[in-house]
């Protein structure tokens, strides 16, 4: 359908138009500008920066190495499997499974 067309159509949208025409539109208020930074934003960042420095950035001890235990499981007299249960703080006295395929095979 065309406003052309339609004479009440055009009549109607002129009427809505002068309605328009004597609304009165309440000024909008202007804001204040602020221009002052909020201290405590900065303030909050160094003492943020200043904890983690004094809690992370203490002396560096070394740790403790973690006790190993090893659990190998051998084949006793008649054929019964024991299990060898071994603690040790270093690595190198382990022994992987597979590493007798290397020396046997």
């Amino acid at each position: 359908m065309n406003i052309k067309k339609d004479p009440e159509l055009k009549t109607f949208f002129q009427e809505l138009r002068k309605q328009d025409e004597q609304l009165v539109i309440p000024p909008f208020p202007e804001l204040e500008k602020k221009n002052r930074i909020l201290w405590w934003i900065p303030a909050g960042i160094a003492a943020t920066l200043l904890l983690g420095a004094f809690f992370l950035g203490g002396e560096k001890t070394d740790p403790i190495p973690p006790e190993v235990l090893i659990i190998t499981l051998e084949e006793g007299p008649d054929q019964e499997l024991q299990f060898h249960i071994q603690e040790t703080n270093e690595m190198d006295l382990w022994e992987s499974p597979t590493a007798s395929l290397l020396t046997e095979y």
